[in-house]
Parts: C-alpha cells; structure tokens; sequence
C-alpha cells in the first residue's frame, strides 16, 4: 500500500476566488521588428550588383559596408530567428565580396577620388 501524504487542513482558506483575473496579454507590448538589418541587405545586394556591373569600387565598398552592418543587427539563430535571415546575410556578405574582388580584378589601381 502506498504511502500518502496528508496535509493539515486550515479551517481558513487563505485563497480568493473573487480575486482571480485570467491573464491577458497587454497589447503595448509587440514584438521587436528592427527592419535594419533588411534594408542593409537589400541596399548591399543591390550595391554589389552595381559594384559588378558597373565596375564601380565604390559601390563594391558601400556593399561591403552596408552587409557588414546587416551582419552586426541579424538576430542569432534563436527562437524567433529564421534559417532564411542567415542565408539572406551570408549571400548579401558574399556578393560583396564578390564585387569587391571582381571590381579590383578590373582594375587593379586603388580608389581614386573624382573631385
């Protein structure tokens, strides 16, 4: 036979049934949306390929920029981070990359201002 374990009962119920509220979750707060790390991807992606096609090393170093800000902001693969963000981040990074090494393959000189 199991052995049970009993509690002394206190005649005073020390809970208030009257004083139960069901919890409901306060609207003001919402989920952090930073949309930076978005935008720098998508602004470095797009100077990349402007970097690649215009054989522009400025706007290859701008890519460079602006993805390693994304990189900075990305959340960490955590709970409410998705695969796709560090896909998006390592592809936006590696373009980059890509155009800076291609718009130097190009042209070998260093960055020289126009002004």
């Amino acid at each position: 036979m199991p052995a049970t374990i009993s509690f002394p009962k206190s005649e005073a119920d020390v809970r208030r049934p009257n004083k139960i509220k069901r919890y409901k979750p306060d609207f003001a707060i919402i989920p952090y949306d930073d949309f930076i790390t978005d935008i720098m991807n998508i602004l470095g992606m797009g100077l990349s390929m402007a970097g690649l096609m215009g054989r522009i090393k400025l706007c290859a170093w701008l890519a460079l920029f602006c993805s390693l800000v994304g990189f900075a902001n990305a959340r960490s693969l955590g709970r409410n981070a998705s695969f796709d963000d560090s896909k998006q981040v390592l592809s936006s990074f590696m373009l980059s990359i890509s155009a800076l090494v291609m718009s130097y393959l190009q042209n070998p000189f260093p960055l020289t201002a126009n002004w």
